[in-house]
């Protein structure tokens, strides 16, 4: 078994893998021993998966119908106040787009990319190539990997893409049906929600939109573990699917 001593001092052995490159680790200055026959814990190790673009160049096209996404920088607090270290701070989902590109052609039509530079908008959690650009972090992404255009803080008012629904949450039971109260840890999470909003739906063959089979005002249950879950202003939850995920209608 390969063994790796790492230490702010230098690297005693590193196994390559294959996309995996030697330069395209980082490591901090704790120390940390990787493959050991015995448990121990990492310390700070972290991999550094941006590209990063040369000064040199000075502007990023997308091409198809990709965008360029500024990413929205990490909270460094709690809601409470509290100091977040950079282990802690939640990756965010959400950014501007600052390029689009030409878009694409379904059948016979030319698709543009529908959001504008400018707009902010919300992504899914792992969608995407991160790059260093002009010194910040941005990501590439497909425009189908957009949820939402956030039109105001609070995602309340989140515009679905394509065939996305944005669903207000059910709360929680706080009790059995024999009475007994749940504590927190206990309660199950809901798939039962309300439909806040529906996107203009997918495209079709001939590159038209194909209205959704479900709009504001059902009720409805949904996939338990699909979508982004996301918390309102006003302390709700809310979460954004794909109507597919979506099992039924409640009447």
């Amino acid at each position: 078994m390969a063994r790796a001593l790492v230490s702010g001092s230098g690297i005693g052995l590193l196994p390559s893998f294959d996309g995996l490159s030697r330069s395209s680790v980082k490591f901090s200055s704790s120390a940390a021993v990787v493959g050991s026959s015995s448990k121990r814990s990492f310390r700070c190790l972290t991999v550094k998966a941006a590209t990063v673009v040369a000064p040199k160049y000075t502007a990023l096209k997308p091409l198809g119908d990709r965008v360029l996404v500024k990413i929205k920088t990490a909270e460094a607090k709690s809601a409470g106040g509290i100091l977040l270290p950079s282990t802690a701070q939640t990756k965010p989902q959400g950014g501007e787009v600052v390029a689009v590109g030409e878009g694409k052609t379904v059948g016979k039509t030319q698709v543009d990319v529908s959001v504008k530079t400018g707009a902010k908008i919300v992504y899914s959690k792992y969608a995407g190539t991160e790059v260093e650009f002009n010194g910040e972090s941005h990501l590439i992404l497909k425009e189908d990997d957009i949820v939402g255009i956030l039109e105001t803080e609070d995602v309340k008012d989140l515009k679905p893409m394509s065939d996305r629904v944005l669903i207000k949450v059910a709360e929680a039971e706080k009790e059995t049906a024999g009475g007994l109260l749940l504590t927190e840890a206990s309660k199950e999470k809901p798939s039962i929600g309300t439909v806040v909003a529906v996107g203009p739906g997918p495209l079709d063959e001939e590159g038209k939109r194909k209205p959704l089979t479900v709009a504001p005002g059902n009720s409805v249950l949904y996939s338990k573990y699909a979508g982004s879950d996301f918390k309102g202003a006003d302390g709700s939850d809310y979460i954004a699917l794909r109507v597919t995920d979506v099992m039924a209608v409640l009447a």
